[in-house]
C-alpha cells in the first residue's frame, strides 16, 4: 500500500503544481480552487483503488463511498421522509409527534377523522357508554400497600420506567426528576443507583435494585445490607423494586458501554471507569423463589417498611406459578410486580434478545393477572404494565387487562427532547439524553425539559381520564377486558374476555385441572424455578387422553 501511495505522490504532485503555477501565473483564484477540490480526491482515489478491506471502493474509487453516505442517512431519511405517519418503528411519526407536542403544550387534537385503518387486523377500540360519568376521577392514583406494608405509597396511573444514570446523560435524569416532582409520579431509577441527579430536585423515587446491586454492593459484587438501608430509608426513595429480567435483553444482565462509564458513573455503581459494565444474568443473594421473596422482605425491613417489588420480562409461565405458590406458602407478599414486555428497551442489547426473546407485554400481563388472580392475590399485590406506552388507549388497554398502573422509558425520554436517532449504545446522542459527553448534553436544560415531561404526563393523564368517562366509568380501575374490542378480521371483532382467557378468582387454588395453565401449574414448585415435571411427558399423555376418549 505504501509502495502504492509513493507511486503515485510523482504524477499527484506533478498535477498539483502545474495548475499551482498556471493559477499563480494567471492570477486566476479559480485555478487555485480547481486544484484545493482536485489534489485531495485524486489522492483518495489512489488509496481506495490500491487498498484491499473493501470491494466496493477498490472497484469504484471515490464513487463507491456514495453508497456509505446514504447508508449513514439512511435511518434519517426514513424517519423523516419515506415513512408514513403510522408505519415507523419502533415509534410512528404519529407517536413521536403526540408526545412532543403534549410536551410542549402545543395542540394534540386531530382534524378530518382517524388516519388509521380501522378495518386492519390490528385495531381495536374502546367501548363507550350512552351514559357517560359526569364526574370521572381527574387524577387517578393508586394505592401500593398490604398487610406487610408500614409506610405505603399512593402512585400515579403514568410513572418513569426504570432508566439508570449512565444510560441515560446527568441532565436528561435530572429533567426526568423534575418532572416527576412537579407532575405528581414516581421516577424509577433503573439498576445503576441512586445518584446525585436523581437526588436533586426531589421527586419520588423507585430504586430498582438488579442483579450487579448498584449502590449497594460489597467489593466482589454481593448484596450490602448496610449500604442498601443507608439509601433505601431517605423520605425521597418512596418504594424498592428487584430486577429479575427486563424486556431488551431478558436474561441476559443490565449493559453499559464502557464509553459511558464515566469516573463519575464508576464512582456511583463501585465498577471500574471505562470497561463495559455488564450485570450478571442472574441473582447471588437468592436462587429459589422462596429465598427471592426472604430476600424482598429483607429489602422492606431494611428500607423501614415501604413497599418492595418484584420487575420481570415473562419467560416460563411454570416459573410465574412458582412464585406464586412460594408467596402462598411463606406468606410474604411483595406489594407489587412489573411485568415489562419483551418490546422493550432504552439501551443497549444484542439483536437476537432485543427481537426474539422475552414475552410481549400484553400476553405478559394477561398470564400475570391470572396468575394474581387465580390465586386470591391481585387484592394485595398491585399489577403494573411497562412497555410501549404513551397515550390515554395505551393507559386503558394495559389497566383493562389487568393492570394498576403503568410504566414508560421511551415516551418519557421523548418528552425531554430525544428524537429517536437510535443511537443510545454508542454514546453519540444528538439530543444529549443518552451521552455522557458533557458538550452533547449542553443542549438539553433540565429545568426546561423536565417542565416538558410533567406536561406530557399531565395531558396524558387527562386522555385517559376522558376515555373512562367515556366508557361510563369513574376511575381507570373499573375498566375491564369486555370493555375492548380487537379485530380478529376484516370483518369481524371481539371483546378480549373472549379472545384471550381471563381466570376467576381462586380457581388455581380450587380446580387449576380446569384451566390453561394446568401444565405449567403442575410444573411449578416454590423450592425452585426449575420444571418439577417432565411437561413433554405430560402434555403427550394429555393428548393421548383426548385422543382415546
Amino acid at each position: 500500500m505504501l509502495d502504492t501511495i509513493k507511486r503515485a505522490i510523482i504524477p499527484v504532485t506533478a498535477l498539483a503544481l502545474t495548475i499551482l503555477a498556471i493559477g499563480l501565473a494567471t492570477f486566476d483564484a479559480r485555478w487555485l480552487l480547481a486544484l484545493i477540490l482536485t489534489v485531495p480526491v485524486v489522492l483518495l482515489g489512489v488509496y481506495d483503488r490500491h487498498q484491499k478491506t473493501w470491494t466496493i471502493t477498490r472497484n469504484y474509487p471515490v464513487a463507491g463511498r456514495i453508497r456509505w453516505v446514504f447508508y449513514k442517512l439512511r435511518p434519517y431519511l426514513r424517519s423523516y421522509i419515506v415513512e408514513d405517519d403510522l408505519s415507523g418503528t419502533p415509534y410512528s411519526f404519529d407517536a413521536r409527534n403526540l408526545i412532543h407536542a403534549r410536551a410542549r403544550g402545543e395542540t394534540d387534537t386531530q382534524p378530518f377523522g382517524t388516519e388509521r385503518d380501522t378495518s386492519h387486523v390490528d385495531y381495536h377500540w374502546l367501548m363507550h357508554s350512552i351514559a357517560p360519568e359526569d364526574d370521572p376521577d381527574p387524577a387517578p392514583r393508586v394505592h401500593v400497600g398490604n398487610d406487610q406494608t408500614t409506610k405505603p405509597y399512593s402512585a400515579s396511573i403514568l410513572n418513569v420506567s426504570a432508566m439508570s444514570f449512565g444510560s441515560l446523560s446527568a441532565n436528561a435524569i435530572q429533567a426526568l426528576n423534575i418532572g416527576a416532582k412537579q407532575g405528581g409520579y414516581y421516577h424509577d431509577t433503573g439498576e445503576g443507583g441512586v445518584s446525585d441527579h436523581h437526588s436533586k430536585h426531589g421527586g419520588d423515587l423507585v430504586w430498582e435494585l438488579g442483579s450487579g446491586y448498584f449502590g449497594a454492593r460489597t467489593k466482589d459484587g454481593k448484596f450490602d445490607p448496610e449500604m442498601f438501608r443507608d439509601t433505601a430509608t431517605r423520605d425521597q426513595v418512596k418504594m424498592t423494586e428487584i430486577k429479575l429480567s427486563q424486556g431488551a435483553k431478558p436474561g441476559h444482565g443490565g449493559m453499559l458501554p464502557g464509553a459511558k462509564v464515566t469516573a463519575e458513573i464508576a464512582r456511583i455503581r463501585g465498577i471500574e471507569q471505562g470497561k463495559d459494565c455488564l450485570s450478571p444474568r442472574g441473582h447471588k443473594a437468592f436462587s429459589t423463589p422462596i429465598e427471592m421473596l426472604e430476600f424482598a422482605a429483607q429489602m422492606r425491613e431494611l428500607s423501614g417498611g415501604k413497599p418492595v417489588g418484584l420487575k420481570l420480562c415473562i419467560g416460563q409461565p411454570y416459573e410465574v406459578f412458582a412464585i406464586m405458590k412460594a408467596i402462598m406458602k411463606t406468606g410474604i407478599k411483595p406489594e407489587f410486580i412489573v411485568v415489562d414486555g419483551g418490546e422493550g428497551g432504552t439501551g443497549a442489547a444484542p439483536l437476537e434478545l432485543s427481537d426474539w426473546v422475552g414475552m410481549p407485554l400484553t400476553e405478559g400481563l394477561i398470564l400475570m393477572r391470572n396468575a394474581l388472580v387465580g390465586c386470591g392475590l391481585k387484592n394485595d399485590i398491585k399489577l403494573v404494565a411497562s412497555g410501549k406506552v404513551y397515550s390515554g388507549m395505551g393507559l386503558a388497554h394495559n389497566i383493562a387487562l389487568g393492570a394498576d398502573w403503568c410504566n414508560a422509558a421511551r415516551a418519557f425520554m421523548l418528552s425531554v427532547g430525544c428524537i429517536q436517532s437510535q443511537r443510545c449504545h454508542l454514546d453519540t446522542c444528538p439530543t444529549g439524553v443518552t451521552t455522557q459527553n458533557a458538550a452533547r448534553q449542553r443542549g438539553l436544560i433540565p429545568e426546561v425539559q423536565g417542565e416538558r415531561a410533567a406536561r406530557f404526563h399531565c395531558k396524558t393523564i387527562e386522555a385517559l381520564v376522558d376515555m373512562v368517562a367515556a366508557a361510563g366509568l369513574k376511575h381507570p380501575s373499573e375498566l375491564q377486558p369486555h370493555h375492548l374490542m380487537h379485530r380478529v378480521g376484516p370483518e369481524s371483532a371481539l371483546p378480549m374476555d373472549l379472545i384471550h382467557s381471563f381466570l376467576p378468582e381462586n380457581i388455581l387454588n380450587e380446580a387449576p385441572e380446569d384451566t390453561l395453565y394446568a401444565d405449567w401449574w403442575a410444573a411449578a414448585q416454590a423450592e425452585s424455578f426449575r420444571s418439577a415435571t417432565d411437561l413433554v411427558k405430560r402434555r403427550a399423555k394429555a393428548n393421548q387422553d383426548v385422543a382415546l376418549s
